[in-house]
């Protein structure tokens, strides 16, 4: 029996996605802990997505924790790093129907978000989430990852978090791509 890791053999076709352009943007505003943007890098880097950062960051793009959370991936996923949002927008261009900002105030939950190929996902830090500034630019486009109402604890991680959305987000593209 073939082993279902090697490639894209019929019976293993789900187990792999479209290695063509960049299905999505994933941008982390303010981002503060190493590891966690180097995971989110690895993320990028295993679904063709493109990485964008945006200053200040909370550590150097040289930090050792960074560089092993996102092993040698960089030159494959990282698109940018903004001095600010405005710069990224102004530079973009973000339409606000390709634009997903995600925020734990958000009315609208993850599964009714709608997503295509060149979504910008956008997230902010650990500590804070997405700046007020950021998340008043696009009021319309919030969407909150699905918790329990009382969580045992604040929030997910924003790598998990940055995960889900992403991960989320490809099974719609491919769902409308393979009709």
């Amino acid at each position: 029996m073939p082993d279902p890791h090697t490639g894209p053999q019929p019976g293993a076709q789900a187990l792999f996605l479209d290695g063509g352009h960049a299905p999505l943007n994933v941008v982390l505003v303010q981002p503060k802990i190493p590891p966690n943007t180097g995971n989110v890098a690895r993320l990028c880097a295993v679904t063709g997505s493109r990485l964008h950062l945006v200053a200040p960051l909370g550590f150097s793009l040289d930090d050792a924790r960074l560089k092993r959370a996102g092993l040698d991936y960089w030159d494959k996923v990282h698109a940018a790093t903004w001095s600010s949002f405005d710069e990224l927008v102004e530079a973009g261009p973000l339409e606000p129907g390709r634009v997903h900002l995600f925020t734990g105030r958000a009315r609208t939950g993850l599964w009714e978000a709608r997503f295509q190929p060149g979504d910008w996902l956008i997230l902010g830090d650990e500590v804070d989430g997405l700046p007020k500034p950021v998340l008043d630019r696009f009021v319309s486009r919030w969407v909150r990852v699905p918790m329990i109402e009382v969580p045992s604890a604040r929030s997910l991680n924003l790598s998990t978090c940055t995960g889900i959305a992403v991960y989320e987000a490809l099974r719609q593209i491919r769902a409308v791509k393979n009709g």
